[in-house]
This record gives structure tokens, C-alpha cells and sequence, in this order.
């Protein structure tokens, strides 16, 4: 497995990143911890998790079950310097977490200990913001975006109570860097000029949902992420499924994710399964498998891109990882175009 640079952090990840918000939900603690070693057997050393995780959807008893299950696969296996881990804290809203609370800096050191000790680890590689305080424009959100900041000094005040807090975490030795997610171009160039001018931690990458039906990140966000080098960690690469055609005709496969979430957070849209066929249509013209060509189409954006692969089977993980080795001939990449163009924005 080809290894890239995590942005300006000096962490060396593997080039794809393996999702585990479903251990503990869709996964039992024996297929998590299947998925981790046939992950790491394909040199999959990059994995990321959050403190609310599991989904699908978010349960107050499960609330920190994938981490307690990584950590009890760290715990049997051993050897934590061969992983480089990131996690989430919880942004406002979410009333299973901390009642709903904003992040802050006293939020941050909590919710650090709090990851540690399920993890059963030292450190964290990369600790991400999951969501700001100010709100976003993700997760179906953009139909309906208004921006929230009346006051920016507040905001200013917020980021540095935040960046103060994970310099003191990092001087100790309990996360190596901090990231963003679920974020905007404006709140990201905030963020990183505030750590310029300040001397504080630098915000190192972003994880917002991208994929060949979400493409939001194409225009400012990829300005920003090439000259900024904040690489991109791109999750629901496969659309939550949608791109692996497993729901075209409009079905709910026993067991899979929309059997639990039947509108896939939103994305069943009366136009998405228009999109899916074309590119299904792609894939089958070219003979590529639809899952790998939707991972790899993710792998050849001019942003630094790395794509976090979900799976709720080591066959599914094994199709996914496969991905890393596939590059997409120029044919591709113009009828991806086109297919791009028709299909717009499905949901």
C-alpha cells in the first residue's frame, strides 16, 4: 500500500483510510476486529473513528463503542506504533454526546481522555472536529444554508480557546495533530490563520463527505486544500452504498445500511437513481468493478485526496482496499465528466 504525507503534520498514513463507524452496530466486535487485520494485513495503517461512533444511527448506549472495540483490538494485538489513529469530538447538537455541548477547549482535554482510555492507547494521531459550532452546510444541509456568524470576534475567540487547548495536548503528548471536518472553505482559511498569527496548532486536513455524487469540494475547497496542502479525507466515497449498485431498482438489501436508515441520511432522492446507473454504466463499458472505480476516481483529483473506506463485511474490505491499485484511463475520467454534468448535485 502506496503511503502519502498527512498535510504539514510529518504523519506517513497509507493512501486509503479505513471507516469504522459501523463496528458496534452493523459489525459485531469479532467482524471489527476481522476488518482491522485483514486492513492491516493490505497495509491499511490509517484508521478513523469518532467518540460518538457507532452510526447508523447514533444510540446514547453505543456512543463510544467503536473506539472501545479498536481498543480492544489493540489491546489482543499490540503493536500501536504500526497505526496511525484519528478520531472525532462531537460538535454542538448532538444530545447523545455531552448533552449537545459546543466544542471548547475544557470539551477538548474531556473528550481526549475520554478516547484514550477507550482506545486503550497514549496518543491520537490525528484529532478532528467533527462538526463546527457555528454550524455547516453538510450532511444535506446546503439546501437550506444559512450562515450563522453575527459575531466574528466570538468565533475568533471560540477557535482560539480550541487551538490553545490542543497545543497543551500535543505538548503532552496525547495527540500528535488536529484536523477539521464537516467544514468551510471560510471557516478552515480562519482557522489557519489564527494558528499563523497566534504560533498554535495548524489545522493539517479536513474530512468532509465527497464522492462521485457529492461533489461539493471541487471548486474553493480544492483551491484551498492544493495551496494550503490540506489533503482532503473524503468519507462516503461509495455514496453510503448507492455507487455499488446494491440499491438500484430502489431496494433494501436485509442487513444493509438503508435497512437501518431507509433515506441514507437523505441521499434516496428521486434523481439519484438516474445518477447510479450512470455511473454503473461507466463502470460496466469499461470493466472496472463500480466500487473500486468510485475509490479510485477519489485517488485521481488534483487535491491531495485520501478516501476513508467503509465496509460491514472483509469481503466488501477486500473489493474496497483493491481500489488502491486501479488508475483510471483518460475514457474514464471523460464519461465520469459528462455523467458529472447530467446528473449534478442528485441530492
Amino acid at each position: 500500500m502506496e503511503r502519502v504525507q498527512l498535510g504539514r503534520s510529518g504523519i506517513e498514513v497509507s493512501k486509503l483510510c479505513l471507516g469504522t463507524m459501523t463496528w458496534g452496530s452493523q459489525n459485531t466486535e469479532g467482524e471489527g476486529h476481522a476488518q482491522a487485520d485483514l486492513a492491516l494485513d493490505h497495509g491499511v495503517t490509517f484508521w478513523d473513528t469518532a467518540e460518538m461512533y457507532p452510526t447508523n444511527p447514533v444510540r446514547a448506549e453505543t456512543v463510544g463503542g467503536t473506539e472501545t472495540i479498536i481498543g480492544s483490538w489493540l489491546a489482543q494485538r499490540g503493536g500501536r506504533s504500526r497505526l496511525q489513529i484519528a478520531t472525532k469530538i462531537s460538535g454542538a447538537g448532538q444530545a447523545m454526546v455531552r448533552g449537545g455541548a459546543p466544542i471548547t477547549g475544557a470539551s477538548l482535554r474531556v473528550a481526549v481522555e475520554d478516547s484514550l482510555r477507550r482506545l486503550q492507547t497514549d496518543y491520537i494521531d490525528l484529532y478532528q472536529l467533527h462538526w463546527p459550532n457555528r454550524g455547516s452546510y453538510h450532511f444535506r444541509q446546503a439546501w437550506r444554508y444559512a450562515p450563522r456568524v453575527t459575531d466574528r470576534a466570538e468565533v475568533e475567540a471560540d477557535m482560539l480557546d480550541v487551538l490553545r487547548a490542543a497545543a497543551e495536548l500535543m505538548a503532552e503528548g496525547k495527540i500528535r495533530a488536529i484536523g477539521l471536518s464537516n467544514e468551510s472553505t471560510w471557516g478552515a482559511a480562519l482557522w489557519l490563520h489564527l494558528a499563523q498569527i497566534h504560533d498554535l496548532p495548524r489545522m493539517v486536513s479536513v474530512q468532509n463527505e465527497y464522492s462521485l455524487l457529492c461533489r461539493q469540494f471541487d471548486t474553493d475547497w480544492c483551491e484551498l486544500s492544493m495551496v494550503e496542502d490540506m489533503p482532503l479525507l473524503a468519507f462516503s466515497p461509495l455514496a453510503a452504498g448507492l455507487l455499488s449498485g446494491k440499491y438500484a431498482g430502489d431496494v433494501v438489501p436485509v442487513g444493509s445500511r438503508r435497512s437501518a436508515t431507509p433515506d441514507l441520511g437523505g441521499r434516496i432522492t428521486p434523481q439519484v437513481f438516474p445518477a447510479v446507473a450512470a455511473y454503473l454504466g461507466i463502470a460496466a463499458t469499461h470493466g472496472l468493478d463500480p466500487c473500486q472505480m468510485a475509490i479510485a476516481f477519489c485517488l485521481s483529483r488534483p487535491f491531495p485526496c485520501i478516501p476513508i473506506i467503509g465496509a460491514t463485511s472483509v469481503e466488501q474490505l477486500t473489493t474496497n482496499i483493491g481500489a488502491a491499485e486501479v488508475t483510471l484511463s483518460e475514457a474514464v475520467l471523460a464519461d465520469i465528466a459528462i455523467a458529472h454534468r447530467l446528473h449534478p448535485m442528485p441530492y
